[in-house]
């Protein structure tokens, strides 16, 4: 009778715990579907609602048709016309990339082959009674979370701090004074003017130039400054031939002008750069491809020997089901090299601490690897990287 109810526990006890990995494993594969499916829904929307430059013929009208068509005079806006128009038009400022959340940043360090089955199979021993070894299996999972959590937290505020650093003033004409506002509260049709030193804070057509000289590596990759004239261009010119604007993070080398804002934010030329960046896709590092694959090869050949060592002996030897489910699981843990993961996101974050002490912010661990496997960095004879 007490083997029978013994026979039986056992029994139920495999049933469920066979019952909840399996609800692990469609949990896991149902959360990738989803994230695949969201990824390409929002890759969708984007190209369909991607913003397109408002300054591509600003260069071909003349002065006067300009001014015309933001309905604005060389001496500026009224301040409620302004604030009309920046309540239309939004602050003149690129929009932040959507960042993931403390928790779910934290979350998604676990987002590893390796790292469910170690949480797998700290779940089952827990459910054994072999704390001991649950508890191990737990902190070395915990430990590899935090470390990765505390390092791409840490640049994720030094990232933050650099882009607060780059909001820079204008000086614009307002009710026919000449002010200086921030570079956010910019919107078409305001004047500014510009002189040696400053940063254009957006795409502007040219009014009157007195030897200006601006700088527009940033967009062309040239570094010799171009000098700007006021007269329109053909429409056919490129972005380094229209020499009668000025584009939104360029840098002003010498001179003096006063023009008038044709653009602001995402619909400026760094602005569309910017978007673009923004919708290309991630590839993954030289490691991490590498790990991913050693993981699944891994994970596979593990869960093969432990399933067929659970079947040889409850099968063949006819041992109890419940000391060979114990057995295959303590082999299938003992199998599983549960130190890698630490030790190798211990070894990059050496790598990514020696980078910060040069000035060099690295904002995932992975980079420092696909950093150290660079051999060969190709650029033309301004400095532009034309290959990586």
């Amino acid at each position: 009778m007490n083997e029978d109810l013994t026979w039986g526990f056992d029994v139920a006890v495999v049933e469920w715990l066979i019952v909840l990995a399996e609800l692990v494993i469609l949990a896991v594969v149902s959360s990738v579907v989803i994230r695949k499916l969201l990824k390409a829904f929002k890759k969708l929307n984007g190209l369909s609602g991607e913003p397109v430059s408002t300054s591509e013929s600003w260069h071909i009208e003349s002065i006067k048709s300009v001014l015309a068509s933001l309905s604005t005079t060389p001496d500026g806006l009224s301040k409620e016309e302004a604030i009309n128009r920046l309540a239309k038009h939004g602050p003149n400022r690129l929009p932040e990339a959507r960042t993931r959340g403390p928790l779910v940043r934290f979350f998604y360090q676990f987002h590893n082959v390796l790292i469910y089955v170690l949480m797998a199979a700290s779940a089952v021993t827990a459910m054994l009674g072999h704390w001991l070894d649950a508890s191990v299996i737990l902190g070395v999972v915990l430990v590899n979370a935090v470390i990765g959590f505390v390092q791409e937290g840490k640049a994720e505020n030094a990232l933050r701090a650099i882009r607060k650093m780059l909001s820079p003033n204008a000086m614009v004409m307002r009710d026919s004074r000449q002010m200086t506002i921030q570079a956010e509260e910019l919107v078409p049709g305001d004047i500014v003017l510009l002189q040696s030193g400053d940063k254009v804070p957006a795409d502007l057509r040219l009014l009157r130039v007195k030897g200006l000289q601006i700088q527009e590596s940033v967009l062309t990759g040239e570094s010799m400054a171009v000098e700007k004239i006021t007269d329109p261009v053909v429409l056919e010119s490129v972005i380094g031939d229209r020499r009668c604007m000025a584009y939104s993070g360029t840098l002003v080398t010498h001179g003096q002008g006063s023009c008038v804002v044709v653009a602001t934010g995402a619909q400026t030329e760094i602005g569309r750069i910017s978007t673009l960046v923004s919708e290309v896709e991630s590839v993954t590092t030289p490691l991490l491809r590498q790990m991913a694959q050693f993981g699944r090869w891994l994970t596979v050949a593990i869960l093969g020997i432990a399933i067929i060592t659970f079947a040889f002996g409850s099968l063949v030897r006819d041992y109890v089901i419940a000391e060979m489910f114990l057995a295959a699981v303590s082999l299938a843990v003992a199998a599983i090299p549960e130190g890698l993961p630490a030790i190798m996101t211990i070894t990059l974050a050496i790598g990514v601490q020696r980078m910060a002490r040069r000035n060099a912010i690295i904002r995932r661990l992975p980079a420092v690897e696909t950093l150290g496997a660079v051999t060969v960095i190709c650029s033309d004879k301004t400095g532009t990287l034309t290959r990586n």
